[in-house]
């Protein structure tokens, strides 16, 4: 997206829960509707799963923003989120990588987009 801002990438955590003997049970516990929304509105990827390496991981975005009214909270196509990101100051975005197969799920990323002021931290 063009006005990405704020990115966190917890791509490192979920690699480290992943290799946890423990972490089957941990995160293999994607709730029905987090299931049906990668069914529906979730993206495809070609990444396995880390934990069953039987099936692809599907990557489900979730919005949340203070003007989104009844959208916030909800899952989004990323076809939905260019319109919203040009429409609105700021829609914090968080994407959660599901397994489909064994119900894993962790959030990869979050973000914050929106035409609202960019952000000057760490800029001179």
């Amino acid at each position: 997206m063009w006005s990405q801002r704020r990115v966190v990438d917890d791509g490192l955590s979920a690699r480290g829960v992943v290799r946890d003997p423990r972490s089957p049970g941990e995160v293999c516990d994607a709730q029905p509707f987090l299931l049906h929304a990668a069914g529906h509105l979730g993206e495809p990827t070609e990444r396995l799963c880390p934990v069953c390496g039987r099936r692809n991981v599907t990557n489900v975005t979730y919005v949340d923003g203070d003007r989104l009214g009844r959208h916030t909270g909800q899952a989004k196509a990323t076809s939905d989120l260019v319109e919203m990101d040009h429409d609105d100051d700021e829609i914090r975005e968080y994407v959660v990588e599901v397994c489909q197969g064994c119900s894993r799920n962790h959030m990869t990323v979050s973000l914050v987009l929106g035409n609202g002021p960019p952000d000057l931290v760490g800029r001179e």
